[in-house]
């Protein structure tokens, strides 16, 4: 499974302590990650992620693409919901991607643990349906 990763600032701290926490599980998995949020998750845990832009930059939008075109499987986006981001448009895009495409979203740690521990034992093996339809062709 391909795994997106993303945390406004004062939601980073936890990001680390759910992927320390998750590190065996999320091990298995394609990462990919938000600019800073991916760099202190490799920091903290050596996992291998791929990171683009921060998500201020663009960094949501390109993994909103990457959800477009179903090649991402899980999203976790701890946001913080107290502060005002700047690029709020781009986050409720993603968000909106991800119900278009049916693509499970955890925006805190209660949904994310679930996700995760699903994901663990299979609970989440349907997004493997969505990968053979693209690859099969259509007959109309």
């Amino acid at each position: 499974m391909k795994i997106a990763l993303i945390a406004h600032d004062r939601q980073k701290p936890l990001m680390i302590k759910l992927v320390t926490a998750y590190q065996p599980i999320l091990a298995q998995h394609e990462l990919f990650a938000t600019g800073t949020t991916g760099q202190k998750i490799i920091e903290a845990t050596g996992l291998s992620v791929k990171r683009f832009k921060s998500g201020p930059l663009g960094g949501d939008q390109q993994i909103g693409a990457l959800i477009s075109e179903n090649k991402i499987d899980l999203v976790i986006f701890l946001r913080d919901p107290l502060a005002a981001q700047p690029h709020e448009p781009d986050v409720n895009a993603l968000i909106r991607l991800s119900d278009v495409y049916e693509v499970p979203l955890a925006t805190n740690i209660g949904t994310a643990e679930v996700l995760l521990r699903g994901l663990d034992t299979g609970l989440l093996d349907f997004r493997t349906i969505v990968h053979d339809q693209i690859d099969t062709p259509i007959n109309l």
